[in-house]
């Protein structure tokens, strides 16, 4: 029996007819070529019937019968009635076209039988899962065995200060060898360390221009921390520039000296933490950039443009691109 609203179809008005065409070309594909193929008569024989009245238009003139609004309901009457007439026997054409398009409709055979095995939709294809092996839990096992045993296996690489880099020839370089120490302490303190690197990268002018003593003695200092009376380790004595009202003076100092970056970045953070004056700076640490206004504002540094000069390095891109004056005023 007919679907009902697949005979909706052979009313002209109605579309619902063509969307059950639709659902049921997925179930029944030779009922529902069949009824495409009366719809194309129809159409055909509609263009057939449209042809016949403009012949006769010739004789309609002057009749006062004829109007916009006769043609426009004997326009929908010829639309139903190319309906109705394929619907019967028709005109052949639609069982010519059921033969030739049965040839070409995916899973069906020339007489218009559906073709045994094919698959229409997604249910006529066997979704069972495969058997799980009993093995399956002890193979997980051993393979995280082994990927223990080969992560304690690896020693811990260990870079000794003769063969840190005194100086960096790029901005690359200098985020390359000292983001690493950066993240680490960064995860401890909860300082970011793209802050970190940005401030060392405006203190040494990209490592171009390291703290050295007398003899190119290395420092290791990454953040001009100076040497005053707390600071019980070795030191170097260089000329700086200060700001003493506004004004950059030439004066020579003594600033910390470390054995490794890593143990400037400590100092650094042991540097903020045991100043009373940065315990508002370390409580914006989840925010590196109010951090750096903070850090000025504190007097870590007198120039007055410290804290933006630090804010736009560490916005570039990987901190690589911007390269300041290594001439920074220091603590």
């Amino acid at each position: 029996m007919q679907d009902y609203r697949v005979q909706q179809a052979e009313i002209y008005t109605d579309f619902s007819g063509l969307n059950a065409l639709k659902t049921q070309a997925r179930s029944d594909k030779q009922a529902a070529l069949e009824q495409v193929a009366r719809q194309f008569e129809s159409l055909f024989l509609a263009e057939m019937l449209k042809s016949m009245r403009k012949a006769g238009e010739a004789f309609a003139e002057g009749n006062y019968l004829n109007s916009n609004e006769s043609e426009f309901y004997r326009d929908m009457f010829d639309s139903q009635v190319s309906l109705s007439m394929s619907g019967g026997s028709g005109t052949g054409l639609a069982e010519a076209l059921v033969r030739q398009l049965s040839r070409d409709v995916p899973g069906m055979a020339s007489n218009g039988e559906r073709l045994a095995g094919h698959k229409a939709t997604l249910a006529d294809y066997d979704r069972s899962v495969p058997a799980i092996s009993r093995n399956l839990p002890e193979q997980l096992r051993a393979i995280d065995e082994m990927t223990q045993a080969a992560e304690q296996k690896q020693p811990e690489k260990t870079v000794t200060a003769a063969e840190l880099p005194l100086t960096f020839e790029s901005p690359e370089h200098f985020v390359a060898e000292l983001m690493p120490f950066a993240e680490r302490i960064g995860k401890e303190s909860g300082i970011d360390p793209r802050l970190m690197v940005a401030q060392a990268a405006l203190e040494t002018g990209w490592g171009r221009h390291m703290i050295k003593g007398d003899g190119d003695q290395a420092s290791f200092n990454l953040f001009g921390i100076k040497a005053d009376s707390r600071w019980g380790g070795d030191a170097v004595t260089i000329t700086t520039t200060e700001f003493r009202g506004g004004v950059p003076m030439k004066e020579r100092a003594d600033f910390r000296a470390y054995p490794d970056y890593e143990a400037s970045f400590r100092d650094y953070v042991d540097f903020l933490h045991s100043n009373p004056r940065y315990r508002d700076v370390l409580s914006s640490a989840d925010q590196p950039e109010v951090f750096a206004d903070k850090l000025q504002e504190a007097g870590y540094a007198t120039d007055p443009e410290y804290g933006s000069k630090i804010r736009r390095i560490m916005n570039r891109d990987s901190l690589m691109t911007l390269s300041m004056n290594s001439d920074v005023p220091r603590e």
